[in-house]
C-alpha cells in the first residue's frame, strides 16, 4: 500500500506540471466557472480499499462519464440486443458532438454509445412513464455503483445543459426523423443532460471503476452489480471509443479502457486489478482532462497498466 500511494502522489505531483495549461469547458457556461487547478488523483483496488492524493474529495458533474452508467442502465433494462439495434459499436474519428456522421451513415445510427448522439440514442431505450421515472433508473445505478445512496445531480448545470444543448437537439431530431429514436426527443434529452450532470468525487469515479475492473461484482460486498455481458462490452467501447477522436493515441500511451467527460474527470479500469480516477477541469483541445491524461500516462508506465 505504501509503495501504491506513492506511485500515486508522484503521479499528482507529475501532472501537476501542466496546470495552467488548457481550460474548463466553455460551451456548457455552468462549467467554466470550475478550478481549474483542482487535481486529484485515485485507485480503488478489488478490496474496496481506496487510495487518494490532492483534491479526491471535490465534486463535479460527470458529463460524459454518465455514458458508462446509460449504457448499463439500458442493457439492463432493455437487453443487449435491443440496445445495439439503435446505436453501432464503431470508433468515429470525430469529435464527441460531431453531426456529420448521422447524416451520410446509411442507417442513420450513431457509430457507438460513447459519443453524444450514442449516448442519446441509448437514453432513448431506458424504458419509463417519465424523464424523471427514467432519470430515476440511471441515478439508482450511480448510486450503487459508487456507494453513495445520496448521490444527486447539479441543477444549475443541468439548466445550463439544456438551456445551451443546441446541437444535441439537432442530432436527437435528426434520429426521430430517421426512425432511430422513437418517443418525445426533449424528454430523451431531458434525462440524458440530467445524467450528465450527476456529481461525484474523483474517489468515487474510481470506485465505479473498480466494480467495472472486479467484473461488476462491488469489491466492499460482493454482490454483482453489472452483468459480465455488460462489463465486456462497456471496457470494450472505452478502450476503441472512450477518449473520443484521441482513442487510439491514448490506447498506445495508457492502454487502460477509459472514459473521459468536459467536467474534467476520468474513469480507467484495469481489469482484475484496479479502478482509477482522475480530475482536472481543464481540458486539451479533444475535450479531454489535460492533466489527467498526464497522470493516467505516468501510473501506466510506473505501475505497467496497459492491457496491450
Amino acid at each position: 500500500m505504501l509503495y501504491l500511494q506513492k506511485q500515486i502522489d508522484d503521479a499528482y505531483e507529475y501532472a501537476r506540471q501542466w496546470l495552467g495549461q488548457g481550460a474548463p469547458a466553455s460551451y456548457i457556461p455552468e462549467l467554466s466557472k470550475a478550478n481549474p487547478n483542482h487535481l486529484s488523483v485515485c485507485i480503488t483496488d478489488l478490496t474496496g480499499h481506496t487510495l487518494a492524493s490532492g483534491d479526491s474529495d471535490v465534486r463535479f458533474t460527470i458529463q460524459s462519464i454518465a455514458k458508462v452508467i446509460i449504457l448499463i442502465t439500458a442493457i439492463a433494462q432493455r437487453g443487449y440486443d435491443a440496445v445495439f439495434s439503435k446505436v453501432g459499436m464503431e470508433p468515429t474519428g470525430d469529435p464527441f458532438n460531431s453531426i456529420i456522421r448521422l447524416e451520410t451513415m446509411r442507417n442513420r445510427r450513431p457509430l457507438n454509445p460513447m459519443i453524444n448522439a450514442g449516448a442519446i440514442s441509448v437514453t432513448a431505450c431506458i424504458p419509463g412513464g417519465s424523464p424523471e421515472e427514467r432519470f430515476g433508473y440511471i441515478l439508482e445505478n450511480a448510486r450503487l455503483l459508487t456507494g453513495d445512496g445520496a448521490l444527486d445531480y447539479d441543477r444549475k448545470v443541468y439548466q445550463s445543459e439544456s438551456r445551451t444543448g443546441d446541437t444535441n437537439r439537432a442530432m436527437a431530431y435528426m434520429m426521430r426523423s430517421s426512425g432511430v429514436i422513437e418517443g418525445n426527443v426533449e424528454e430523451h434529452l431531458d434525462t440524458y443532460f440530467k445524467a450528465c450532470s450527476i456529481l461525484a468525487s474523483c474517489r468515487q469515479i474510481s470506485r465505479i471503476a473498480a466494480v467495472l475492473a472486479n467484473n461488476g461484482v462491488c469489491p466492499d460486498t460482493g454482490r454483482q452489480l453489472v452483468d459480465p455481458l455488460s462489463v465486456k462490452v462497456v471496457r470494450s467501447l472505452m478502450c476503441t471509443c472512450g477518449m473520443y477522436d484521441e482513442s487510439g493515441r491514448y490506447a498506445i500511451h495508457v492502454g487502460v479502457p477509459s472514459k473521459s467527460g468536459v467536467g474534467g474527470g476520468i474513469l480507467g479500469v484495469v481489469p482484475g486489478r484496479m479502478g482509477i480516477g482522475v480530475f482536472c477541469p481543464a481540458l486539451d483541445e479533444k475535450g479531454n482532462s489535460l492533466c489527467g491524461i498526464k497522470a493516467m500516462e505516468y501510473l501506466s508506465e510506473k505501475l505497467e497498466l496497459s492491457i496491450f
